[in-house]
Order: C-alpha cells, then structure tokens, then sequence
C-alpha cells in the first residue's frame, strides 16, 4: 500500500492559490497544532521581509491547514521552504476544526530553531500578508481569528509594499479592501498601534 504524505502549512501554504504555485497538492483540512508557536521571524533576508515560523513549545498552540502532497513534489516544497528545517510529528500533535477525522499518512511540519525579529531591513509585508489572511477566507471565521491571535510579532516593523511587492508569490488580483478590518483587528492585538510605512 502506498504510505500517504502530509504537510502541515500555517502562511501562505494556506491559500490554494499559493500551494499551486508550487506543486501538486490534494485534499485539505483545517488543523490546530500542540506543541509549536507561530512567530513572525526573517527567514528569507533575500527578499527583505519576514516570513512567519514555527518554533518547538510545549504548551503553545497554533493552526493550520494539513494537505495531502505527493512524495514526488516535496522537492519542490522543501525549495520554497528553503531555511526552514521538515520535521515529521506525530498525529496526536493535530486535531480537525469541527468533527472531521484526520487521514492516516505520515505528517510533516517546516519548523526553525530561533526567531529572528522583524526589522527596518526585513518588515512583515502586506503582501505577504495579504496572501495568509486571504488563505484564511477559504475557511471560517474562528480560523482566521484563531491564526490571527496564535501569531506571535505582530507588533513588529510593518511596511505596506503592496505597490513595489516584496513577496515573490504575491497576488496581485486580490481586493485588499476586504482585509482593512482584519488588519484592524491585527492593532488591536498588539500592545501599540502598527506602524506601517508606505512605500510608494
């Protein structure tokens, strides 16, 4: 019997769109995850944005979406995940938003070992941005809310480059309109309003 494989995406491997990009990937289900925390940290200093990441934390929690990969595509992945070590976990670490069962396979997770913080050289981009939150609009509410208070960083450097795009994956048909109340809702979580910088 052929072994079924699965990948754990909690940013921009949420949105379809994104993932098929990529490669080739199947069904999906909204998860949350024990034992990791998701933060903002630069990953790729390349593009001159932060990414967000997972580190080891027992006792924290996350969510995410669990898609069915093909083992002939993870090449493919582990490039775009590049700097981003896969680790396989354990199915328990996983339950489904609502009453859906979990396929059996083998789970795998892109993690990092430290967080570097955002900085003036590598903000958090709203196009990168863009790309999660709209991620998150294939799903329910209580998903979005979920990932949005589940990130950690959020008061971190922000720039709006949504005119000069730092994301290489960005999509640039998205009615960013629909996403001013959650980058709202996004200040109210920090501690000090976002300073966003706007690039022209």
């Amino acid at each position: 019997m052929v072994c079924r494989h699965f990948i754990v995406g909690y940013g921009s491997l949420i949105n379809s769109i994104s993932r098929a990009q990529t490669g080739e990937s199947g069904k999906v289900w909204p998860v949350k995850l024990t034992g990791y925390e998701r933060h903002w940290s630069v990953m790729s200093p390349e593009f001159g944005m932060s990414s967000v990441a997972v580190i080891n934390a027992e006792g924290s929690c996350c969510n995410g979406v669990l898609v069915e990969v093909p083992e002939d595509q993870f090449e493919l992945f582990d490039e775009r995940e590049k700097g981003y070590q896969r680790v396989q976990i354990t199915p328990e670490r996983l339950e489904a938003y609502g009453d859906t069962e979990l396929p059996d396979g083998i789970y795998w997770i892109y993690v990092t070992d430290c967080v570097v913080l955002p900085s003036q050289q590598c903000p958090i981009a709203l196009s990168y941005v863009d790309v999660i939150l709209t991620g998150c609009f294939e799903f329910d509410d209580a998903f979005l809310e979920d990932l949005l208070s589940y990130t950690k960083g959020w008061s971190g450097v922000v720039v709006n480059d949504r005119q000069s795009p730092r994301y290489p994956r960005v999509q640039t048909q998205l009615d960013t309109t629909l996403l001013t109340p959650y980058l709202n809702r996004i200040t109210k979580l920090t501690s000090e309003e976002l300073s966003v910088t706007y690039e022209s």
